[in-house]
């Protein structure tokens, strides 16, 4: 038997002006970005559960618990990290700077201003774009205040750009030109050999 219901038309489609499109991908990548940030952290503090039963009666619950402290992760800077922890941060760091930082900040380059599109072969830049991104969680957070965003720029995005891009800064080795493409980490010194013998 043929449905004679009347059929009700569906929803209209959600158009999204033009204009907004680049303002709604921003907020995706940013949303992204950070997805994978949590999921990194989570997976960093569900990787090594301690068991509920590792006391001992002759060892003080104080003394225990900085003992299960110092068996997790140091500190959540990068060159802390090793191994799966560390390519989960730098995917995630890698995220923010090709989609958020990049886009905003990633002004003109020339020789007075280099970058170098491999930036994450450089420890040094690593090291930089990773503490101003954990800075930039932090600061943009509703929970750092109106003023947050503000002490952002000032205290850490314009100090880390005037290192990161400085004629012998990290990339000062590598040029972008498409007809002379070069890229090279440059070589740190070599650590004093001590204890020789007199």
């Amino acid at each position: 038997m043929p449905d004679t219901s009347p059929t009700t038309p569906g929803p209209e489609p959600f158009r999204i002006p033009d204009g907004d499109l680049d303002d709604l991908a921003s907020t995706l990548a940013k949303t992204m970005a950070e997805v994978r940030q949590h999921g990194a952290l989570l997976d960093r503090l569900g990787s090594d559960p301690v068991p509920v039963d590792q006391h001992t009666d002759d060892v003080p619950a104080a003394e225990a618990a900085d003992t299960e402290q110092g068996e997790g992760p140091a500190s959540v800077f990068i060159l802390a990290l090793g191994g799966e922890a560390y390519a989960a941060e730098l995917t995630a760091l890698s995220d923010w700077v090709n989609y958020l930082f990049l886009p905003v900040y990633g002004r003109e380059i020339s020789s007075s201003r280099p970058w170098c599109a491999r930036w994450d072969e450089h420890p040094e830049a690593v090291a930089r774009l990773h503490a101003l991104w954990l800075a930039w969680q932090q600061l943009t957070d509703t929970e750092a205040g109106l003023s947050g965003p503000s002490t952002w720029h000032r205290d850490h995005l314009d100090q880390a750009l005037v290192h990161l891009r400085a004629p012998d800064g990290p990339f000062a080795a590598c040029t972008t030109s498409p007809t002379r493409p070069n890229h090279r980490v440059l070589v740190t010194p070599a650590p004093e050999q001590s204890g020789a013998t007199e």
